[in-house]
């Protein structure tokens, strides 16, 4: 018996050696993430047209005109989610509330359903899109796909949908640039079938993955052939035409 105690004892102590060295490893590598830039920060300003506040959950942009559509963003994988703030900034003056979310370790896979808390605290809006970028439109078409009677539409950038949406009537735009080598080509092009019947698919010239958000450059993407300006505006634009054909 005494035998048996200190195997079991040497088997806990083991296990939780692994499981702390797991943690560890965890804990390191969520502390590496890609920051927001200096003109992500400055489109956090309040200014006469969108109205912005900020809470430890998420960022609300608020246009100056009443609007009954809603924007839901889930940011990249290991991305500060204010580097999305000039993207959403632009679709607030264009009369758009959106909601910029920030996921638990920068990871949207952990915060799929943050959109529901959203939705129910504003009911004053009717139609709602969700948005995302990488691994935040894959969780986003995860989140729509299990609400699709919450959800109007679906913006991917530089993604590809992680669930089945082709028997639901959601409208999809999938928005990716020329120079992306973040995404994964043979994936996107196999999770096609898994696309809306209304899908609409805009290719940037020249755009990369990194520029849909503000944070820099991204290891391993491409060179982008336009600034991320263009990028952002190309983008805005086809949301645009998207939510309002």
């Amino acid at each position: 018996m005494e035998v048996l105690m200190k195997h079991l004892k040497k088997i806990f102590i083991s296990l939780l050696v692994i499981a702390l060295l797991a943690f560890g490893g965890f804990f390191v590598y969520t502390l590496d993430f890609y920051r927001a830039d200096d003109v992500a920060i400055k489109a956090l300003t309040t200014s006469q047209n969108v109205l912005i506040e900020v809470n430890d959950a998420l960022v609300t942009f608020s246009p100056e005109q009443s609007s009954d559509v809603g924007i839901i963003f889930y940011p990249g994988g290991k991305v500060e989610h204010i580097a999305y703030s000039p993207l959403c900034n632009e679709l607030a003056l264009n009369n758009y509330h959106v909601f910029l979310v920030k996921m638990p370790f920068n990871l949207a896979v952990f915060g799929i359903n943050k959109a529901d808390d959203i939705i129910s605290a504003n009911p004053e809006i009717t139609s709602w899109y969700i948005a995302g970028h990488s691994l935040g439109g894959a969780m986003a078409s995860q989140y729509a796909s299990e609400n699709s009677q919450k959800i109007e539409g679906i913006v991917l950038l530089g993604a590809y949908v992680s669930s089945d949406l082709s028997p639901t009537n959601i409208k999809m735009l999938s928005v990716y640039g020329s120079e992306d080598k973040i995404l994964n080509q043979d994936s996107f092009i196999k999770t096609q079938t898994n696309n809306p019947p209304y899908t609409i698919y805009y290719e940037i010239a020249g755009g990369n993955h990194a520029y849909f958000g503000s944070y820099g450059e991204q290891n391993g993407d491409g060179l982008a052939l336009i600034n991320p300006e263009e990028q952002r505006l190309k983008t805005v634009m086809a949301i645009i035409e998207m939510i309002n054909p």
